[in-house]
């Protein structure tokens, strides 16, 4: 369900988030608690979308942003949000759902690729969660 939400809102700018993701919920009903944490996820990664995809670019710089399947990409995001931002989902837990999620709706490589991304982030977590932590700072202090 995550995949097809954010492949969809990443791929149709002008959908709105909330609309999709009642398309999706009534298309693949969920318990109320994995609703719950689908909302968690997405109206948590899409105010980070451009910080993840920032951190993305610069520890796997081989992999630009804009060449990645949107499939690939969001699964990154997902990932990374629940280990460097969320912080509840073990990373190798994270890392294993992405991996999983990918064999499902990438490609032959993207398993592999996922992997590979996803460890470098988990090699530098505690930089990134420093830099997302100052990030949020900032934006909380200039809407005040």
């Amino acid at each position: 369900m995550l995949c097809k939400y954010f492949y969809e809102t990443d791929m149709a700018e002008k959908h709105l988030p909330g609309d999709v993701l009642r398309t999706r919920l009534d298309e693949a009903p969920l318990a109320a608690d994995l609703a719950e944490f689908s909302r968690q996820i997405i109206f948590g990664v899409l105010p980070l979308t451009h910080d993840l995809d920032q951190l993305i670019a610069k520890y796997a710089p081989e992999w630009p942003l804009d060449q990645i399947a949107a499939i690939d990409r969001n699964i990154l995001r997902i990932a990374f949000w629940e280990f460097a931002v969320y912080r509840e989902t073990p990373v190798k837990v994270a890392i294993n759902e992405a991996v999983e999620l990918a064999k499902l709706f990438g490609s032959d490589s993207a398993p592999r690729f996922i992997n590979g991304v996803l460890g470098t982030l988990a090699e530098n977590v505690n930089e990134i969660q420093q830099v997302i932590k100052n990030r949020i700072a900032h934006e909380t202090k200039l809407e005040s």
